[in-house]
């Protein structure tokens, strides 16, 4: 593949620019200097690249986790906070796709003040597996109320409570409580606000929520509030048949 054409595909502007970015010899390949945009390039997952002093690494698809802070909109066009894409370099954000919108997309919403583990993708399959309620992919929230927890809460949100909009009881997969104000609830779909209208039905209010776990996957201790990273190939393939 041209070289030219591997930066189009990993995110640094259009074909144009990223010729320029050769020219003037702002990219390096493997720490080979490259001059000529047309210049053939064997790619495979994993192949380092340099523009202008960054190491990047060349990635079909791009896969990510992201320790999503507070005070944060999961939005392209935040409405009052600032949005996540903002946490993220941006040939991420320009990565081309078939689609109306460029670059990676998060895998389902959380509230701006829930913290925890996003996952972000530019592959479209990818996020359809992810998000379809059919296939009941748990995932772990860990909750503080406002009110004590008591064993009846528990046992109403893993039978099942009624939400306004839904005649059908919602129930949690798992509910334990941690402490006297603290939760832990594993869910298998997702509803707008649910675990504070889960909460709210059973008497109790949701102070604080974070998302600690996708499938197999918990977000790691040493990722800090705003950090991502990408994910392996095992992660991958373990979230893809996560039940």
């Amino acid at each position: 593949m041209q070289l030219q054409e591997i930066l189009y595909n990993q995110g640094f502007g259009t074909r144009r620019v990223c010729a320029g970015l050769v020219q003037q010899g702002w990219v390096a390949v493997e720490g080979d200097s490259m001059s000529d945009p047309a210049t053939e390039v064997a790619v495979v997952e994993g192949l380092q690249f340099t523009v202008q002093g960054t190491t990047w690494e060349y990635h079909e698809k791009a896969y990510l986790l992201l320790y999503k802070p507070a005070g944060t909109e999961c939005s392209q066009k935040p409405s009052t906070y600032p949005s996540i894409y903002t946490l993220l370099p941006s040939p991420l954000r320009l990565r081309p796709n078939k689609g109306a919108v460029q670059g990676v997309q998060a895998i389902g919403r959380l509230d701006q003040d829930t913290t925890g583990l996003l996952l972000l993708t530019d592959d479209g399959q990818f996020i359809h597996r992810m998000g379809s309620p059919k296939h009941h992919v748990p995932k772990v929230y860990d909750v503080t109320t406002k009110h004590p927890i008591d064993a009846s809460q528990v046992d109403r949100l893993l039978v099942g409570v009624v939400l306004d909009d839904d005649p059908r009881p919602v129930r949690a997969a798992a509910c334990e409580a941690t402490g006297e104000l603290q939760l832990r609830l594993t869910l298998t779909e997702g509803k707008y606000h649910q675990v504070k209208r889960m909460l709210a039905a059973v008497g109790n209010r949701v102070e604080a929520l974070h998302r600690s776990r996708i499938g197999g996957l918990t977000l790691p201790d040493d990722l800090a509030p705003g950090q991502w990273r990408w994910l392996s190939a095992e992660q991958v393939d373990a979230l893809r048949t996560a039940r």
